[in-house]
């Protein structure tokens, strides 16, 4: 097993509940791929470097994971989902 870690921002038009959803979404789709989760770091809002579709700010999430090379495939095209 490889170790991983990813950071994604999600919208800053959704809700606290919202934000929960779309991480835990990612979380299931880890943990079907037996993938083991090491940590989880909500950063929160926070400023963008520069406009990402007219956006300025958004809320990030750190999550530390093992698990195999072909999870990160199904993993980058859940984030452009």
């Amino acid at each position: 097993m490889n170790h991983y870690e990813t950071v994604f921002i999600l919208t800053p038009v959704l809700s606290d509940s919202q934000v929960e959803e779309a991480v835990r979404k990612f979380e299931d789709l880890l943990k079907e791929h037996n993938c083991e989760i090491v940590a989880k770091e909500n950063w929160g809002l926070k400023k963008l470097a520069y406009p990402i579709q007219l956006k300025k700010n958004g809320f990030y999430t750190l999550i530390e994971f093992k698990g195999e090379g072909t999870v990160v495939a199904d993993l980058e095209l859940a984030f452009k989902r």
